[in-house]
């Protein structure tokens, strides 16, 4: 969204079955849009095209990006220009109409497109304010392109050494994705330097073909050496690369172990100068800071200090200035609740979930943010100084928004599909997406164990008879499943298609219900969880006929497949097969960040994680019969490696317990091969069906 509010850019594929994206712009006044790049347009493939870098495909995995041709880009905020990378290459756009157009470029349809000089292996491009440079990472380098050509800023000196992008955990967990940042008058750039000397090698392997050396990763353990992360002022025009830089004191003499929020503010001094704002964290993330940069010297200033006996969660687009105020979100009472200056400004009971940022309209005087007072629902709203609330969303759903120049983008998912809406035009962006095979039909219910969420998915035109259940859950923090948004139970209703009674449940743990309820699972990730998926399973039954819990299956992915095989291991009374997807099964090595963050430090909490762990058969349930496990793992995961499922699987053996493995080849933490996630549904329908007494090859529509 441009600040003037002229234009709108965004990414779209021409189809539901094409993962292609173009970038496209909107003329908000005339409602017409405009294709900006096409990656299919030859002027822009070359010949054959190319190969996308390593380090960008690791980036998409963090942001768990399935698409493909132009999935991100960057632009000058009146967007007149803007960058990406296709295929590790550079290229600039000045879009048609604006006043920087020139006729110096080479016209692609909607705009003049031109390809910059660049190393070929080119990620994360970021334009300069004043449309003259485009800052790009290529392996472990920072460089600049533009009119004057291609130069290296900083690094290549060391093997362990990389700079201006995100390390592992940052991109994974902290939700910062990049690690370069232009400062407002282009003068200089704001980078990371990542030293992961430190950090312990694992290594990642291709079985599939033993002729093809491990490849290494570097992967902070829970209890294990991060990365070192520095932070660093970069003057780009130097000739001498890396020879004007200023470091910056974010650790604080090591007080701060986490860089979380790095950004350049425009409103910082009473003099209109630029100075960044940093968010770091302690080790045990119950301290959050926010620091002030001097970028004469790199020197901090403490602006405001956020404690938590538990955590600090890291809240998307926070902090933030608004009208020379710091906007955070904090908890207060029961709430996490938006806050200026620390001073509470939303109403008690209104979760907020991400702050979009300041109105650009003429006022300014409301902040944008996506909050919930129902968890079933997230709305987009504009929130004033005085506590004032406009809802900006109608109807129920999972809402979403940009925000520039007094226009307000919002995206609708409901359960009918999903739209974007340009506000206050009414412009709908043209969707082509595909209309899915199966449509859900959950029936949502608030259950009285502790209110609990669930929803339950029948077959269509369901004669009322009993059903297997199959428990289909996430059921971890971070991540909620029962929300009215079709998207969240497309799969579950083509199980449901099969002859199931489907059973969601969001149980403690899963954002969306307050502080209180994500820090029931502090010290015990599984208790709660197993505890509350029981519990729900009894009462629907109790009130719902159709579920016949003398068949009940489990199956999830990642914290969900950790869920799944913990169900058949503890609780073999009630679950009577599972399928677990990338399960973690031993928090000791999964990240630090992530599990620290609930378990503590393993020298410090060594129960925590042994009752936490699938791979202790001490936790596992005696005296009832062992149930059918499948393990399934992709042998590519950098995020919950395949020695997690192995672990499990040789405690099993150990123990003589039977229960089979599935290994994915060339297959990473998603699974966006269409083939592969088409095929391993249809797996998991077999095992389910047969581990239940039903027919294996039922009828698949």
């Amino acid at each position: 969204m441009s600040k003037t509010g002229a234009r709108v850019l965004f990414l779209r594929s021409a189809g539901g079955d094409d993962p292609v994206h173009a970038l496209w712009c909107l003329d908000v006044t005339s409602g017409s849009e405009q294709i900006i790049a096409d990656p299919c347009d030859p002027a822009l493939a070359g010949e054959g095209g190319g190969e996308v870098p390593f380090e960008e495909m690791a980036r998409r995995e963090r942001a768990r990006e399935s698409g493909s041709g132009i999935v991100s880009y960057d632009a000058l905020a009146d967007l007149s220009r803007v960058c990406f990378v296709l295929d590790g290459r550079v290229y600039l756009a000045e879009v048609l109409g604006s006043d920087r157009s020139s006729e110096e470029v080479v016209s692609n349809r909607g705009a003049r497109v031109v390809e910059l000089p660049s190393t070929g292996n080119a990620f994360d491009p970021r334009l300069s304010p004043d449309g003259a440079s485009v800052a790009y990472i290529s392996g472990s380098t920072l460089r600049i392109t533009g009119a004057g050509g291609d130069r290296r800023v900083i690094g290549g000196a060391s093997t362990t050494v990389s700079w201006g992008s995100a390390e592992f955990l940052a991109a994974e967990e902290m939700g910062r994705s990049r690690g370069h940042w232009w400062s407002p008058d282009s003068a200089r750039l704001l980078a990371t330097r990542v030293d992961v000397a430190a950090v312990a090698d694992w290594w990642i392997s291709s079985p599939v073909d033993p002729a093809l050396p491990p490849r290494a990763i570097s992967y902070p353990a829970a209890g294990t050496a991060n990365a070192e992360v520095g932070l660093f002022l970069v003057d780009p025009l130097v000739d001498e690369p890396g020879a004007a830089t200023i470091a910056v004191d974010w650790s604080c003499d090591g007080e701060f172990e986490y860089l979380a929020r790095v950004a350049w503010m425009d409103d910082s001094s009473s003099d209109g100068s630029s100075w960044p704002l940093l968010a770091v964290q302690t080790r045990d993330q119950r301290t959050l800071v926010v620091l002030e940069v001097d970028p004469k010297d790199g020197s901090t200033t403490e602006l405001h200090r956020i404690t938590d006996p538990d955590w600090v969660d890291l809240v998307p687009g926070t902090p933030c200035r608004w009208e020379g105020g710091l906007v955070t979100v904090e908890v207060h009472g029961e709430t996490s609740r938006l806050c200026c200056d620390g001073v509470p400004v939303s109403p008690p009971g209104l979760e907020i979930r991400s702050v979009v940022g300041v109105d650009g309209g003429p006022e300014a005087d409301a902040i944008l943010v996506r909050a919930s007072s129902d968890p079933l629902d997230v709305d987009v709203l504009r929130i004033t100084r005085e506590g004032g609330v406009e809802n900006l969303t109608e109807g129920q759903g999972v809402h979403g928004a940009a925000v520039g120049g007094g226009i307000v983008v919002v995206s609708a998912t409901d359960l009918d599909g999903s739209s974007n809406i340009v506000l206050p035009t009414g412009h709908v962006l043209v969707d082509h997406a595909a209309e899915p095979v199966v449509r859900p039909r959950p029936e949502f219910r608030v259950l009285t164990k502790s209110a609990l969420r669930s929803a339950v998915l029948l077959p269509a035109d369901h004669d009322g008879s009993p059903l297997p259940v199959l428990v289909d859950p996430y059921g971890g923090p971070h991540a909620q499943r029962v929300q009215r948004a079709r998207g969240q139970f497309l799969t579950s209703q083509w199980f449901a298609d099969h002859g199931f009674a489907v059973v969601v449940v969001d149980g403690r743990g899963t954002p969306g219900r307050g502080p209180a309820w994500e820090r029931a699972v502090k010290g015990d990730l599984a208790g709660p969880v197993l505890e509350d998926q029981v519990e729900a399973l009894w009462e629907l039954a109790a009130i719902d006929p159709r579920l016949d819990l003398s068949r009940v299956a489990i199956r999830g992915w990642s914290f969900g497949g950790y869920l799944a095989a913990m169900a058949v291991l503890r609780r073999p009374d009630v679950f009577h097969a599972a399928v677990a997807g990338a399960p973690v099964t031993d928090w000791r090595i999964y990240d630090t960040h992530y599990t620290e963050r609930y378990l503590g430090h393993p020298d410090d909490e060594a129960e925590a994680y042994r009752h936490s762990s699938l791979c202790d058969p001490a936790n596992w349930a005696r005296g009832h019969p062992e149930r059918p496990l499948l393990l399934v793992h992709g042998l590519a995961d950098d995020n919950v490696v395949v020695a997690h499922t192995l672990a499990l699987s040789r405690s099993l053996m150990e123990a003589g317990r039977p229960h089979q493995v599935l290994p994915l080849s060339g297959v990473t933490h998603m699974t966006p091969q269409e083939a592969v996630a088409e095929n391993l549904l249809r797996l998991q329908l077999d095992f389910i069906a047969g581990a239940l007494g039903l027919d294996p090859r039922l009828e698949q529509p």
